[in-house]
């Protein structure tokens, strides 16, 4: 799985003229699902979401998470994530997973940020959506799991 986090002070998702979702200051995370992926990789993103120390302190170091500050996030679907651009011009998108597969793992995420005690909008999965954010900082983090739980495996 592939998440871009922004640290917001607000954002918003609309389909068709329409707002779906909305939020004050918090997250907003940018999510893509993989083949491969499962519920492992679901879980572990969305604890490290939760957890991430992008907020101001007192003493206005990042160093407080979005639960800390009592922020919000927004997450919407994002299968250009997995886009490959290596050849020609036009991306190709045969890495991000079929949504069989990336609805479960995206609704999952989802979930597990809500029993973390995060209040979480979301946008609609495979809709053509407009997102509208205030970034805060900037502050703009990827996360990709394939990189971060190898690094967790012990070595054989």
């Amino acid at each position: 799985m592939r998440a871009v986090i922004q640290r917001v002070t607000h954002a918003s998702v609309s389909i068709d003229g329409a707002e779906k979702a909305a939020m004050g200051e918090g997250l907003l995370i940018l999510l893509g699902v993989t083949h491969g992926d499962g519920e492992k990789e679901a879980d572990y993103l969305a604890a490290k979401c939760a957890g991430l120390r992008i907020f101001r302190d007192s003493e206005d170091k990042m160093n407080r998470s979005v639960t800390d500050v009592g922020g919000q996030a927004l997450v919407v679907s994002q299968f250009t994530l997995y886009s490959d651009c290596r050849k020609g011009k036009r991306p190709a998108f045969v890495a991000a997973a079929r949504p069989e597969t990336a609805i479960p793992l995206y609704e999952r995420f989802v979930a597990k940020l809500r029993e973390m005690g995060l209040t979480v909008g979301t946008g609609q999965f495979g809709a053509d959506m407009q997102v509208s954010l205030l970034n805060n900082g900037p502050v703009t983090i990827l996360m990709d799991t394939d990189e971060m739980m190898k690094k967790q495996e012990p070595e054989k």
